[in-house]
């Protein structure tokens, strides 16, 4: 396993060994020992598993009170795949970093509690899979809208498929500071 923190500190970027031969692959997609010594979060209370087409875009997620670390993966499909800097104080707030995650590449990406989070679809469907380190918590879900031009994040999609809520997403600069993640060392 290849583990690499991204130019955001704290979020990184996971690449299983994968065992393949005539009949598939294996891989381990979480094994405690080894994420601890690659000193990435080993407890994780919630899976969670969704399933979308192309040209869906979901996010960019967070929660406050009760925020989640999220490791993420794609078991079918592709994603692109964007994790950004919502803390405040933080030396990279509003700064974001983004990955294709694959079935192809098997990359995982581990995305900090104080991050908002978000993904498109590029294949014809994707089933993306993430393990969260604290519950889902209703009344507790806030976002950054995903065109927010001051991230300027260069989403390979030009009208993706939003929920109402998304589409209604603050840019980051309209954000309340008391509804933002603190940045603490």
């Amino acid at each position: 396993m290849n583990v690499g923190e991204t130019t955001l500190p704290g979020v990184y970027l996971i690449e299983p060994r994968v065992f393949q031969d005539p009949r598939g692959y294996f891989l381990e997609t979480w094994h405690a020992s080894r994420y601890h010594q690659a000193q990435l979060p080993v407890t994780f209370v919630q899976a969670n598993f969704a399933q979308s087409r192309q040209g869906v875009l979901r996010g960019l997620h967070y929660q406050l009170h009760h925020p989640q670390g999220k490791l993420v993966w794609v078991t079918r499909g592709a994603v692109f795949d964007v994790a950004v800097d919502i803390r405040m104080g933080s030396p990279t707030f509003g700064q974001w970093v983004g990955e294709v995650l694959s079935e192809e590449n098997h990359r995982q990406l581990y995305v900090p509690p104080g991050f908002a989070h978000g993904y498109c679809v590029l294949s014809n469907s994707a089933d993306f899979f993430y393990l969260c380190t604290d519950f889902y918590t209703p009344g507790d879900e806030y976002g950054v809208r995903w065109d927010d031009s001051d991230l300027a994040i260069p989403w390979p999609i030009a009208h993706p498929i939003l929920s109402d809520k998304d589409a209604r997403l603050p840019k980051l600069s309209e954000i309340s500071h008391a509804q933002l993640p603190s940045y603490s060392v």
